[in-house]
């Protein structure tokens, strides 16, 4: 029996939902890699490193896992063996490539997902003669529209974030480093039940001015402002991602200015969400506010990214995506304002798609909290 986390009925739809789906797109079937996609249809979290893993779903007949034989331990810790479908082990020296070529023998078009590789790829092309197209855009309806399952992963994982949350403030400590309130922060995402920290940034200072800085050795003072962004795996492995920022002591002016001037930006974007609009428009309406106030050129990032199974997946909420949006998308929306060399600003939810409009599922405060400075900032500040 497989010991994932969603009932075996989950996965039996989603696997006869990409056959159809598949079947009413013209393609003769698909094939898929390790990582989100085989978790996402049969809740294996296999890793075969160069050998090729692949699922093979025809538009007809019963799915088939090609597995090597080194990996068959894995096999009861999926659903693979509670559906109908069939597994398939290779041995070292045998070509797994032609075990899916014959399996989808016939086929004109193949769907593939975006995680496998070259290597893996073009054999499978040579060996069918069939044209190759990636499958997310033609099961976007399956992968991007979140199921009830799916959502409920999302919102445990929000909150439990959240609640790292709350303790932050009392780590942002003048003559602390970056390095060390990393540390409690993952800690504390483990302690709140994620199974593993998939990114932590805390950006104090001039450090908050780069989107992608982790942490570091710098060392905390009063007056910095810092960015905390922090996101972890939950349960059958949906990701949670949130950013906050924090004063170490008194707020500036300038900075709380532009702090109201980024939280209207965010909620201007997230009242612009229900299905029928587009990506690209999200991204605009919360572009549109900063630019107006004067930060436009500091605002260099996408509006959202896509969330699940993967920390950054479709829908990308950003400029020149047509993607219309619909029920049951998941995706971030955090605006940016980043001024080089001072500080940085960014404040970030995840949200879904409802039938007139969007739930978050982060619910913390909003606030751009103070820390307490230490007593000996005077000391920090003259380093």
């Amino acid at each position: 029996m497989s010991n994932q986390l969603f009932d075996v009925s989950v996965y039996a739809a989603r696997l006869s939902k990409a056959a159809r789906l598949a079947a009413d797109r013209g393609l003769g079937g698909l094939v898929f890699g390790t990582g989100a996609d085989l978790q996402y249809l049969i809740g294996s979290t296999v890793s075969s490193h160069e050998r090729l893993t692949a699922l093979v779903v025809p538009t007809v007949g019963r799915p088939t896992l090609v597995l090597p034989a080194v990996e068959r331990g894995d096999l009861p810790a999926c659903a693979i063996g509670d559906l109908d479908a069939d597994v398939v082990l290779w041995e070292d020296g045998e070509d797994a490539h032609e075990i899916v070529a014959k399996l989808l023998a016939g086929a004109d078009t193949i769907g593939v997902g975006s995680s496998l590789t070259a290597d893996h790829l073009l054999p499978i092309m040579e060996l069918t003669g069939a044209q190759l197209v990636l499958a997310t855009p033609a099961l976007r309806e399956l992968f991007m529209r979140k199921d009830e399952a799916e959502i409920t992963q999302l919102r445990e994982a929000g909150a439990a974030i959240d609640r790292v949350f709350e303790r932050v403030p009392e780590w942002l400590v003048a003559g602390r480093t970056e390095r060390d309130v990393a540390a409690d922060i993952e800690r504390q995402i483990l302690a709140e039940g994620h199974s593993a920290v998939d990114f932590i940034i805390v950006g104090s200072g001039e450090n908050g001015a780069n989107p992608h800085h982790d942490f570091s050795d710098r060392v905390l003072r009063n007056g910095d402002i810092v960015v905390v962004d922090i996101g972890g795996t939950w349960g059958a492995g949906y990701h949670s991602d949130c950013t906050r920022v924090f004063a170490v002591g008194e707020l500036s002016d300038d900075v709380a200015e532009a702090w109201s001037i980024l939280r209207t930006a965010q909620e201007a974007a997230k009242a612009a969400v229900r299905p029928g609009v587009t990506a690209a428009h999200i991204d605009a309406v919360a572009r549109e506010v900063i630019t107006q106030a004067g930060y436009g050129e500091q605002f260099i990032h996408r509006t959202g990214h896509g969330i699940g199974l993967s920390t950054h997946e479709e829908p990308f909420i950003m400029a020149g995506n047509d993607l219309v949006l619909e029920p049951g998308m998941a995706f971030s929306i955090e605006p940016g304002i980043y001024v080089h060399g001072d500080f940085g600003l960014r404040l970030e939810d995840i949200v879904v798609v409802t039938s007139d409009g969007c739930k978050s599922m982060n619910n913390g405060s909003h606030e751009l909290l103070c820390a307490n400075g230490s007593t000996s900032a005077a000391d920090v500040e003259g380093k």
